[in-house]
């Protein structure tokens, strides 16, 4: 057996299959407070992660009335850019907007 994993059995040349995971995925969650305004939670959805006007006003209500909401499920860069770009957005528009990720 070679090095890189081939083998020569009867001529022919096998490689040993590598096992190949799935990234972790990550839930990025909007956290309600009392100052940022709905209008701007809506636009965040829409601009940042993709969502419809009427998704992203679901999603805003549940963060409105249960305190958090998912605004999408990403691998685990992609997830902590989007929050990077959220907190952005909502400081140079002086809001406390807050982010997070949780595994799935």
């Amino acid at each position: 057996m070679s090095d890189n994993k081939e083998e020569q059995q009867g001529g022919i040349a096998t490689r040993d299959r590598e096992e190949i995971r799935e990234p972790s995925l990550y839930k990025a969650l909007l956290h309600n407070d009392d100052y940022t305004s709905m209008e701007f939670v809506v636009a965040i959805l829409e601009n940042i992660f993709g969502k419809s006007t009427s998704q992203a006003t679901t999603i805003m209500l549940a963060v409105h009335q249960q305190g958090v909401g998912v605004a999408g499920v990403y691998t685990r860069e992609i997830c902590e850019t989007k929050i990077e770009q959220v907190h952005h957005q909502a400081r140079n528009n002086g809001f406390p907007l807050r982010c997070s990720m949780e595994k799935v």
